[in-house]
């Protein structure tokens, strides 16, 4: 597989360091963690698969049920990512750099960091199996390896990211090409895709779109820019009360929308795009670009296709309220890699995080889990350099809104949440253990309401 078809852990992509500055590359010397190329043990109480979001996270929070050197986090990466900060890489609103940190300095201090590659799952025999045939037994597993990104299934990529006028911000190696392009636009067709499978963040292909045509505004080529939104999907959105906002905005802003049209092929150096027509099948349409953003197809895993612990398909099969895995007691997932179906981003993994804490409480003392996931899931969508639509919603895609207020309208307050707030909050306290999502503060401004 290509350097650029990694895969990332709960929203938090993690492939190479080689677009950051020198100083991040360097791992922290502080002895905030165990780390080591072999694990110093061949077990462990708790063995967490993935250090992104929900690895760290749940590490952060079974340290401090069992000790931190009965945990152990299998992670082959060296830096760790905020990925939801890359919408605004693209758009030129942030540097690359600040949404990174070596991987060291978020593992929790005295929990062990295993850096190698899960190559097998055996959980008949609670066991795992990583490269150089290492096995690591465990009490219980807790998996968050994240998804795939399979950039390859698409004609002429990944190599033609070498060529301009092309970027995706789901890639370290691409998310600042598409910062360029926007920058070089001149006149024609800018496209942004949507692909015809489950993604992390389903309101990425089109923040980018957005943010683009407010650039384009603001410099003075927005006459210049036929824009279109060619998205897989039937809809805009899968929660109606935001859809109903983002076609509104579309309208306004002169933006063309073509359903069911999956890119299929890219012929980076003429500048061409095919896609497919999903209602005809067989029929194709080419389109020229001045600009293209590509969204690439996703699925589970390579590790977990065809193993004991995922569905049909490759998904972690867990129970969608407790997170517990349907046949193994031992068992979890959280994050991106689990067939639970709600919107995979870091707000779910945030909340799903809480309800696993108990879950996992209660299993290690002999007790049915009673603690439920509701679905919560959020997406800010960026609609400009200064608006956010904070969508939120439920495993029904019904809203689930925390602030006292229409949430469906752009606010700048929003966007500041998203730009400012909500890395804070991800880097001092989701990945800490300290934030289960924002169930207690909804409660609070509801109530203060009555």
């Amino acid at each position: 597989m290509s350097a650029i078809g990694v895969v990332s852990s709960c929203s938090c992509l993690r492939p190479g360091v080689w677009l950051l500055k020198p100083g991040m590359q360097k791992m922290s010397s502080f002895g905030l963690h165990t780390a080591a190329r072999c694990a110093a043990k061949d077990y462990y109480e708790v063995l967490v698969l993935g250090g992104g979001t929900g690895g760290i996270t749940m590490s952060a929070r079974m340290k401090r049920k069992v000790g931190a050197g009965n945990v152990a986090v299998v992670e082959p990466s060296k830096t760790h990512y905020y990925q939801p900060l890359w919408t605004l890489v693209g758009g030129g609103a942030k540097q690359l750099a600040t949404s990174a940190r070596p991987t060291g300095s978020v593992m929790p201090k005295g929990v062990e960091w295993i850096q190698s590659r899960v190559t097998a799952l055996d959980p008949d025999k609670n066991c795992v199996w990583l490269e150089n045939d290492i096995k690591i037994s465990y009490k219980y597993l807790i998996i968050a390896l994240g998804i795939s990104l399979h950039y390859e299934k698409i004609k002429g990529l990944p190599e033609g990211f070498h060529h301009p006028k092309i970027g995706s911000n789901y890639s370290v190696h691409t998310v600042e090409k598409t910062w360029k392009a926007l920058q070089d636009f001149k006149e024609g067709n800018a496209i942004f895709t949507f692909p015809n499978t489950p993604v992390k963040c389903a309101g990425a292909p089109q923040k980018i779109m957005y943010l683009s045509e407010a650039y384009w505004r603001k410099t003075g080529k927005r006459s210049k820019a036929n824009i279109m939104f060619n998205t897989s999907l039937g809809v805009i959105f899968g929660v109606k009360k935001y859809a109903n906002a983002l076609l509104e905005i579309i309208k306004e802003r002169n933006i063309t929308v073509n359903y069911k049209r999956n890119l299929v092929e890219v012929r980076a150096d003429k500048q061409e795009a095919v896609f497919e027509n999903l209602e005809k099948p067989g029929a194709t349409e080419v389109h020229e670009y001045e600009m293209l953003h590509v969204t690439p197809p996703m699925g589970p895993p390579d590790v977990l296709i065809n193993s004991p612990v995922s569905d049909e398909i490759g998904w972690v099969d867990v129970d969608k309220e407790t997170l517990q895995h349907k046949k193994y007691p031992n068992v979890f997932g959280i994050g991106d890699c689990t067939n639970l179906p709600t919107s995979k981003t870091a707000a779910a993994v945030a909340a799903q995080s809480g309800v696993l804490d108990k879950t996992i409480s209660l299993v290690m003392k002999n007790q049915l889990p009673t603690k439920k996931y509701d679905g919560y899931t959020s997406c800010p969508l960026v609609t400009g350099y200064n608006k956010v639509i904070l969508a939120e919603f439920d495993y029904d895609a019904q809203p689930l809104e925390t602030f006292p207020i229409d949430q469906s309208k752009e606010r700048v307050t929003m966007y500041h949440m998203k730009a400012d707030m909500m890395p804070f909050l991800y880097w001092n306290a989701l990945l800490k253990g300290y934030w289960g999502g924002p169930a207690p503060v909804r409660k609070l401004m509801h109530l203060g309401l009555k």
